[in-house]
């Protein structure tokens, strides 16, 4: 299991080194200049000094190559030093210094880091995807599951008409009609994501969670929808199956077939809708966190669109190309130890 492991993430380097450099290439084809954002009060030869450091002047595939090096040498070894410095765990070690005088993956916007911004906007959307995905799959895995048992009936078909309506009303309809109802005609919770509130006692606390219910319902309702279908036609893919007949003719109760050998083998197909479901609901929120103004990166990732901010548009969308990679890999994992019948390859 762990060769079979270790070989997929081996196998997913080449994989997300063509992806970067695709993306890399049709960014680079797109309008606009970093410079142009800069005063005019800054002198030429400042221009010019940026201008050598982010490699502008050169071909793209230097500029592609000092990309590389910044993100995967030099970031790395920004961590190492963070972790020296000011981490709990190793703080205890000496001091290091291996990131001083390399140039970083530098936004064009805010003049800092890529890194250290998305590092900052990153744990407000994984709690508001994390709230949603959790959520959202552990309300579709008894839907769908209920929903095959009881084919056809009254349960079946009112969760198939709430998941098919689930799936056709896309984030940004939801969203602001959830905003009307429950924000300005009820007035229940808030309309926007305060992202500047600091949990220090109980009533920060139910404040967090009310501003988290909108978009963690609206991300939540598609992520339910999605999922409790999968189910549902895997676990009906198995109830048709002879050893479910047989295991019924041999007077095992329902309870019983449907735990002991429906249930394990729905899960193969089940476990990998949860695992690739997770970068769709990362798309999902660049929609949710722009209606209610989550300060995440999906919303750090539209802004930057908006202002040609070519080098945070580049990482932000090599980071989503590594959630997708990995929630591959999660998903290879997985299938392999319900089934150790799968091949190696």
């Amino acid at each position: 299991m762990i060769g079979f492991a270790v070989r997929r993430i081996v196998m997913a380097f080449p994989t997300l080194l063509a992806i970067s450099f695709v993306v890399f290439m049709v960014l680079h084809l797109a309008p606009g200049d970093p410079m142009a954002q800069l005063p005019m009060s800054v002198p030429p030869d400042v221009r010019q000094r940026l201008r050598d450091a982010l490699g502008l002047d050169q071909p793209a595939l230097v500029q592609y190559g000092k990309w590389l090096v910044q993100l995967f040498w030099v970031e790395p070894l920004v961590v190492i030093d963070g972790w020296t410095q000011n981490s709990a765990l190793l703080g205890w070690l000496p001091d290091t210094h291996f990131s001083d005088g390399y140039q970083r993956v530098i936004s064009w916007q805010s003049k800092a880091p890529a890194m250290q911004v998305i590092a900052q906007r990153l744990p407000q959307t994984l709690h508001v995807v994390g709230g949603a995905y959790v959520i959202g799959s552990l309300l579709a895995l008894p839907i769908g599951f209920y929903a095959a048992y009881r084919q056809f009936g009254l349960f079946d078909r009112v969760s198939t008409f709430g998941t098919m309506l689930g799936l056709a009303l896309p984030p940004f309809f939801t969203g602001p009609l959830m905003i009307l109802i429950f924000s300005i005609w009820l007035g229940w919770v808030p309309a926007v994501y305060d992202t500047t509130l600091s949990v220090t006692g109980w009533d920060s606390l139910k404040a967090q969670l009310a501003q988290m219910v909108l978009p963690v319902l609206v991300l939540s309702v598609q992520t339910t929808a999605q999922i409790s279908r999968y189910v549902r036609v895997a676990v009906l893919d198995q109830l048709r199956l002879d050893f479910v007949r047989t295991a019924r003719a041999k007077g095992a109760g329902d309870l019983r077939v449907l735990t002991g050998h429906v249930l394990r083998n729905a899960m193969i197909p089940i476990v990998t809708v949860l695992a690739l479901g997770v970068p769709s609901v990362f798309g999902g929120a660049i929609i949710t966190e722009n209606v209610f103004l989550v300060n995440g990166i999906g919303h750090l990732l539209v802004s930057a669109l908006q202002a040609s901010d070519l080098p945070l548009v580049l990482t932000l969308t090599f980071l989503f190309a590594v959630i997708i990679v990995s929630c591959n890999i999660v998903a290879d994992v997985l299938y392999r130890m319900l089934d150790p019948r799968i091949a190696d390859a």
